[in-house]
């Protein structure tokens, strides 16, 4: 079948559509769209109307170029409704709840159009780049927030209710901070980008970026280095606990986060070995994604049923 597939990859911070061929992008449009930001500052209404007009405009754009396109995908931030493909919430995009992303986007194109979570999306192009077409591989993206994804025997695995690998929410911390899903201690306010500043704000009474944070950890300033680390403990605890659940041993972590996983992987790989099942320990292999921020763009624009 001639022509190429759109693959979105929607962020709470950064905006990437991509034209696929084959497994490659062969052009794209990338930008720091900040929905997250936008949508505590509109109203519901208008933060939806200006997310849509995003993507109508950079689809436009990109079916100029390519005008053969036969189908996109996106990969959208929260909790999707496997049968509507409505957003029903979206913990990073707060104010979003049960809103309809593809219609009116394919009432412009007259496109298949499919919505799944990003980092589903994002798992699904990891297993596609990896070549292997076979097997099983857990995702889990460090962004804004964490999110997660999970296939299995080449299959993306998104649940009964779309919310398999919801790892960004899973309780490692009892009473904890509170989290935008409405529960308390979820791992995405520790180990984001997010979490990172939290930490560090409650150490030293300073609020400041994770990049900033990063920069000061380097410098070897100790609560910088140790809001990297408990980064680092928490998501291995994370890990240790999902592996004892889903038996993979193909891990890979993305997300804007491993730009600072230098800082992260000796916590997390000493607290990885002590809270690993035994059994498991030299057989988990997990990798740094290095797809270069493309797999959520590959995976959205294999969603629709195509194989690379």
């Amino acid at each position: 079948m001639s022509g190429e597939l759109i693959g979105i990859d929607v962020g709470g911070t950064n905006f990437r559509l991509g034209v696929v061929r084959g497994v490659h992008v062969v052009w794209q449009k990338r930008f720091q769209a900040d929905f997250a930001s936008m949508c505590r500052q509109l109203s519901p209404h208008d933060a939806l109307d200006a997310i849509l007009s995003t993507l109508l405009d950079a689809i436009a754009e990109a079916r100029v170029a390519y005008p053969e396109i036969r189908s996109i995908g996106i990969g959208f931030p929260g909790f999707i409704d496997p049968h509507s493909r409505f957003v029903l919430s979206s913990p990073n995009l707060p104010n979003l709840l049960n809103i309809d992303i593809v219609s009116p986007l394919r009432a412009r194109f007259g496109l298949p159009v499919v919505l799944e979570n990003d980092a589903s999306a994002a798992a699904f192009g990891e297993y596609i780049l990896s070549r292997k077409m076979q097997g099983d591989l857990i995702y889990i993206g460090l962004g804004t927030g964490v999110g997660g994804g999970l296939v299995l025997q080449g299959k993306l695995h998104s649940g009964v209710h779309g919310v398999a690998m919801e790892v960004g929410h899973m309780i490692v911390e009892p009473n904890g901070r509170p989290c935008g899903c409405g529960n308390h201690g979820c791992l995405e306010q520790y180990t984001s980008t997010n979490g990172v500043v939290q930490t560090y704000a409650m150490q030293t009474g300073i609020t400041c970026s994770a990049i900033d944070i990063a920069q000061l950890a380097i410098q070897q300033e100790d609560a910088a280095i140790r809001a990297f680390e408990q980064a680092g403990e928490y998501l291995a605890d994370a890990l240790a606990n999902i592996v004892k659940v889903v038996d993979v041993s193909e891990v890979v972590i993305g997300g804007g986060m491993i730009a600072s996983w230098s800082l992260m992987r000796p916590a997390f790989e000493r607290r990885l070995e002590l809270v690993l099942l035994p059994v498991l320990r030299g057989k988990l292999n997990v990798r740094i994604s290095q797809s270069l921020d493309q797999a959520g763009i590959i995976g959205a624009a294999f969603l629709d049923g195509n194989s690379a």
